[in-house]
């Protein structure tokens, strides 16, 4: 493949989530094109299973599709030096109210190659342990346990669409349950 450069980067917003630029970039034939790119300091994501089996999901309202939607927990690392490792185990006690002493690292994942550099890593949480939900301000969380075989259809139906959750219901079932 031929080389893009990139000749210049501006921000355009700085925003509590993302921060965004305009690129200019050299393609390989001489051409000067903008780009937009969306900077993300990362996010960790957890896939909590309880000892019947069933997944913990999380029912919130989001802005960007303006409806709720089914998710595994989730959210952005918060501190400079915060691993992602303690970023879900973070997450999943803010948002389900239950701890997990043996996070499992399942996969990473890009979410929007194509104009964002957000990586988040998706971890397993068995053996939980009931502690209490502590959400931030302006969260409003419901709690929800699904068996994996109707998550998987809501997939394959097309109405569970969150990219992680896709990404983490499926490989959690083809690493655990295959």
């Amino acid at each position: 493949m031929e080389e893009v450069k990139r000749l210049g980067r501006e921000l355009k917003y700085k925003g509590v989530l993302v921060n965004i630029y305009a690129d200019t970039m050299e393609l390989p034939d001489g051409k000067t094109v903008q780009w937009d790119f969306i900077h993300h300091d990362g996010a960790a994501a957890v896939v909590p299973v309880q000892d019947d089996g069933r997944i913990l999901m999380v029912r919130q309202y989001r802005n960007a599709l303006d409806r709720a939607t089914l998710e595994i927990p989730a959210g952005k690392v918060d501190q400079a030096g915060e691993s992602k490792k303690e970023c879900a185990r973070r997450e999943l006690e803010e948002e389900t109210g239950y701890r997990c002493e043996n996070l499992e690292y399942l996969i990473s994942l890009n979410t929007t190659v194509a104009l964002c550099d957000e990586l988040i890593e998706i971890y397993v949480a068995p053996n939980l342990i009931p502690s209490r939900q502590h959400l931030d301000a302006d969260e409003y969380v419901d709690v929800e346990a699904w068996e994996l075989d109707d998550l998987c259809r809501m997939i394959y139906a097309g109405e569970l669409r969150d990219s992680k959750t896709v990404a983490a219901i499926l490989a959690y079932k083809a690493k655990y349950r295959m």
